[in-house]
């Protein structure tokens, strides 16, 4: 192959390489020499998991591992054992082609990486050129065809698969107008907790539910009543003075990573204004990005500027040379905001387009700004009284309970303390009912580390240790102990009233969402039919099928029985939503625009015959793991990842994750 690729054009001039995407997301990973098994985790070839004859090795798993770095900037954390199975999928395709007699030829493979490797005329790039790159990427100009090989056998089994498939045209305009008929929506969830609330059950019902179940009320565990002395954080810190000159300590000792406002950032926008341009676009967002940057995707200021002003459809920005108005910061409740994926970058760098909502944006990353000391003046004060005030409180706690100890006496001790803690007597000393663990404290809530501290605490006057709880520290005593036993009615009656009413309105809830749907007539009348008894109705504008409903989330269920419906009818029969009956009514209905479906039948046609093709494929690798796992062919090293595992430091996950199948794949290494 390397002879054949030799005798091609050998041009050394400056070009611009253009990627088939096919290859575009392929050529990413970063050169890593193989090494021994006992080397370095990147280099390593031991094997952590087996398909057929094949290996994937701790190298395989590290190069996806970085791909998905480089590609999402560390927001995204899948796991080992999840790309692991990524890599047994792959296996799995490039051996299924195999047994099908679909492994490319060495003409095909030839053909393909010529198209890649060509220049703005059609020219094949070089042989050095190819050579070059081919090692940088994958190691080897020999591993590298090999990924390109799977590629195309990846290509030509799907093309194999789904060579008959086809989408009749009124299954397209039934999806179009799932779609894109909108709803306004008269919504009533009718829940057990909603009906709870109108239900007052008698002292003789309470007392006769009690008779009956009062086994099932028993208290297992002893019952304490706590009295504790309280050092509340903010009060300490309410007294505390802070000066500048603490604060400019505190801002020099800042790491200037922390010191830093955000990074500026400049941005070019193209926008799609119909979906079948969406390619037109892309290619253009490609070009755009291609004359800006140079071979290491850096890119002035002047020259991204110039770009921005000529190209960008955001008149706000592109007037501004592409400048984004305030600087970004990292927001990890934000992770889907395209503009954070420059602050992986370095600067200068230029990223790849990306796409959100209907348009193509192309950032570069400036220079960071650092804060001022007047801008981090407000942060650094709330910080420094927060670790100040702990600090006091902790101690003046410590010295509390060391008297407390000696003198049994919580009032004497807040009273000698109050002053110190910036607190009256009165409220730091208080006292909880009787409690067990996993009961909910008045004051303090759920909290494992009260409850530690209250659990060798076993004879009345006993004194714990200080403990942190909410807002502050508390020093507990034992008032008074109860071992295990069924309490009196007059203790749990709270507790047995809550049952009772939970117990009836469950029983009661599914009748309830029946009879309000029989007794509203329409979707007008379901108002006020939800309001006689008791429940809420939401009305939802411009509700599309597919999206989430208010508090039940999405309901294929309710889908249908609102695609039934016209204006003005509700339906019949609630829907069960998660733990609530749902009655729903139509008060408009905005039908889809079949003049738009004929402008976008072919796009769609093609969308849908895509989304087939890749169901059917998707379909027949997960059959062809399962039956190699049935026979044995896989086989996975626990032992292995299992160590791997334990030498890397483990990451947060982020707040949301996409799913494997929409993300992009880096090829297989063989």
């Amino acid at each position: 192959m390397l002879k054949q690729l030799s005798r091609l054009e050998r041009t050394r001039s400056t070009i611009i390489i253009i990627f088939a995407i096919l290859m575009g997301l392929s050529l990413i990973f970063f050169y890593a020499p193989r090494r021994d098994a006992n080397t370095l985790p990147g280099t390593s070839r031991e094997a952590i998991a087996q398909v057929g004859d094949e290996e994937i090795t701790v190298s395989d798993l590290t190069q996806r591992q970085e791909f998905y770095q480089q590609r999402f900037g560390g927001q995204i954390n899948l796991g080992q054992k999840r790309i692991v199975n990524e890599l047994i999928q792959g296996r799995v395709v490039s051996q299924e082609a195999a047994r099908l007699g679909l492994a490319p030829s060495d003409a095909e493979l030839r053909d393909a990486i010529r198209k890649q490797f060509t220049d703005a005329s059609g020219k094949f790039v070089g042989f050095d050129r190819y050579k070059e790159y081919a090692i940088t990427q994958s190691g080897s100009v020999e591993q590298f065809e090999q990924q390109v090989r799977d590629e195309l056998a990846q290509k030509k089994l799907r093309a194999f698969l789904t060579a008959g498939v086809s989408i009749p045209d009124e299954e397209v305009q039934e999806e179009f107008m799932r779609k894109n008929t909108s709803f306004d929506l008269i919504y009533v969830p009718v829940t057990a907790d909603e009906l709870a609330k109108k239900i007052t059950p008698s002292d003789e019902e309470l007392q006769k539910f009690y008779d009956e179940h009062k086994e099932e009320f028993r208290f297992d565990v002893p019952q304490k009543k706590i009295r504790y002395v309280f050092i509340e954080q903010e009060k300490v810190g309410q007294k505390m003075q802070i000066s500048d000159k603490e604060l400019r300590e505190e801002y020099d000792r800042l790491t200037p990573e922390n010191k830093q406002k955000g990074v500026r950032v400049q941005q070019i926008v193209l926008k799609v204004a119909r979906p079948e341009l969406d390619q037109q676009v892309l290619q253009k967002a490609t070009e755009l990005t291609q004359s800006i940057r140079d071979e290491k995707q850096m890119a002035s200021e002047e020259k991204f500027a110039e770009a921005a002003r000529g190209n960008s459809e955001d008149p706000a920005t592109a007037k501004a040379g592409g400048w984004l108005p305030a600087p970004v910061r990292k927001d990890p409740k934000k992770p889907e905001e395209l503009v954070q994926s420059a602050l992986g970058m370095t600067p200068g760098q230029v990223g790849d387009p990306l796409k959100s909502g209907n348009a193509y944006y192309i950032f570069r990353r400036g220079d960071a700004v650092e804060k001022t000391f007047e801008e981090a003046k407000v942060e650094l004060q709330v910080s420094l009284r927060n670790r100040q005030s702990y600090r006091v409180a902790a101690d003046i706690a410590s010295r509390a309970a060391a008297q407390l100890k000696e003198s049994k006496d919580p009032q004497q001790v807040a009273q000698a303390f109050a002053a110190e803690a910036n607190m009256s007597a009165a409220e730091m000393v208080r006292e909880t009912p009787f409690v067990k663990p996993g009961d909910d404290v008045p004051n303090i809530g759920s909290a494992p580390q009260f409850e530690q501290a209250v659990e060798p605490l076993n004879n009345p006057n006993d004194v714990g240790d200080r403990v942190s709880i909410k807002g502050g520290f508390a020093i507990p005593l034992l008032v008074e102990k109860r071992d295990p036993r069924v309490p009196d009615f007059a203790e749990v009656k709270d507790g047995v009233a809550e049952r009772v009413r939970r117990e009836r309105a469950q029983a009661q809830v599914e009748q309830a969402a029946r009879l309000l749907a029989e007794n509203a007539g329409n979707a007008d009348g379901l108002k006020a039919a939800a309001e006689r008894l008791g429940l809420k109705a939401d009305p939802v504008p411009s509700y599309k099928l597919g999206t989430p409903l208010p508090s039940s989330g999405v309901s294929p269920a309710a889908d249908e029985a609102i695609n039934k419906l016209k204006a003005g009818e509700i339906a019949k029969t609630p829907v069960k939503v998660g733990d609530a009956w749902v009655v729903v009514g139509v008060t408009k209905r905005t039908d889809a625009d079949l003049a738009e479906f004929a402008k976008q039948r072919d796009t769609l046609s093609e969308t849908a015959l895509n989304e087939r093709r890749d169901q059917i494929f998707s379909d027949h690798i997960e059959a062809a793991q399962a039956r190699y796992d049935r026979e044995g062919k896989v086989k996975i090293y626990d032992d292995v990842l299992a160590r791997l595992e334990a030498s890397q430091p483990s990451a947060a996950p982020p707040p949301v994750v996409p799913p494997v199948s929409g993300l992009p794949m880096p090829p297989q290494r063989q």
